[in-house]
């Protein structure tokens, strides 16, 4: 067994990428802290070809050097937009008939492995603040909410793990294989 080189791996152009047809998940991030945070989703973004991300509140945009870091030149790839309220964000995507799902911790929650897409189903899910998670205004407004189940003492991940966690369950049971 061997490593495969860089010129293995059939890389898409960035032109390739954008012209892909895209995983049918929207990422929502609400009020994060962390440029690496950001650049780490937007990373996984690329490796899934989601559709878009959307940035909410205080959640930085790109271009930023801090944000670049960790997504290694995902923002250029990778479609996203930038809006101030996430709620208004979430009611939009509803009138769209996106299935809007909070990663979040709550009372009737859907444990991960236990969630059932539907095919040809757009999905938005929405990650909040590494401190104090979705609010609980986007809670109460999304269709659900899933929850990853977790074993120790902790039950929190920071939000890129989560994000690559939640993305790739999906990301499989939508599209894979192909």
């Amino acid at each position: 067994m061997r490593k495969l080189e860089n010129s293995e791996l059939d890389r898409k152009s960035v032109e390739d990428f954008k012209k892909s047809t895209k995983t049918p998940l929207i990422l929502v991030l609400d009020d994060i802290r962390s440029l690496h945070n950001i650049g780490s989703v937007f990373r996984t973004a690329d490796a899934f070809l989601i559709e878009k991300i959307i940035l909410c509140g205080i959640t930085a945009t790109p271009p930023n050097k801090e944000i670049h870091k960790t997504a290694l030149g995902a923002t250029e790839t990778v479609a996203w937009e930038h809006h101030e309220n996430v709620l208004e964000v979430i009611e939009n995507l509803k009138k769209e008939n996106v299935i809007t799902l909070a990663i979040e911790q709550v009372e009737s929650s859907v444990f991960l492995q236990d969630f059932t897409v539907e095919k040809n189903q757009k999905y938005a899910l929405v990650f909040g603040n590494e401190v104090y998670g979705v609010a609980q205004e986007a809670v109460a407004l999304c269709d659900g909410c899933i929850e990853i189940p977790q074993l120790g003492t902790k039950h929190s991940l920071n939000i890129a793990v989560s994000a690559g966690i939640v993305v790739w369950d999906l990301f499989q049971k939508l599209s894979w294989p192909k």
